[in-house]
């Protein structure tokens, strides 16, 4: 029994080194990359409130991506996240989120002083700068933000801590 159990584990170490390897193959994407990738879109850890339930599945294998992955939420409701690869031919993939992600509508995320980064996003394109925001807001409130410029303030959707969009049309 001693030596069925050695010989077990010795063929499990074995084998650890190679799996690795696979998971880090050329031409496959790092599935920790799109772990650490949705953490930072939700500003939680995998498994908190709000971060992904789960870490990625280790046995996919995802094409490399040149171009960064895109994230968005998937429907109103923000359980989920889409992750996709924009690369000609890429993929896509949905994250569920952990127990209790959701927002309440009148929780602030962004209070009125706070560096926020802001994204003024059109169709193929997205451009960030820093800024503070002027007022407090929810996730998908509208408020008003200053730019590093010092410009004329503008309206952005908060679309997370931290985080707001001005859609250019």
């Amino acid at each position: 029994m001693k030596f069925s159990l050695s010989l077990c584990i010795a063929g499990l170490l074995a084998q650890a080194p190679h799996a690795h390897a696979q998971a880090l193959a050329p031409g496959l994407h790092d599935p920790g990359a799109i772990d650490r990738a949705v953490a930072s879109f939700t500003g939680q850890p995998i498994g908190a409130p709000g971060g992904a339930a789960r870490p990625i599945d280790r046995r996919l294998r995802l094409g490399a991506c040149a171009a960064p992955l895109a994230l968005s939420w998937r429907g109103e409701a923000h359980a989920s996240i889409l992750v996709e690869c924009p690369d000609a031919g890429g993929w896509h993939l949905f994250v569920a989120l952990a127990t209790g992600a959701r927002q309440t509508a009148a929780a602030p995320v962004i209070e009125r002083g706070q560096s926020v980064t802001v994204a003024l996003t059109g169709d193929g394109f997205s451009v960030t700068q820093s800024g503070e925001a002027l007022e407090n807001g929810a996730i998908d409130a509208w408020i008003r933000v200053r730019t590093v410029a010092k410009g004329e303030p503008l309206q952005a959707r908060v679309v997370r801590p931290g985080f707001v969009e001005v859609p250019v049309e």
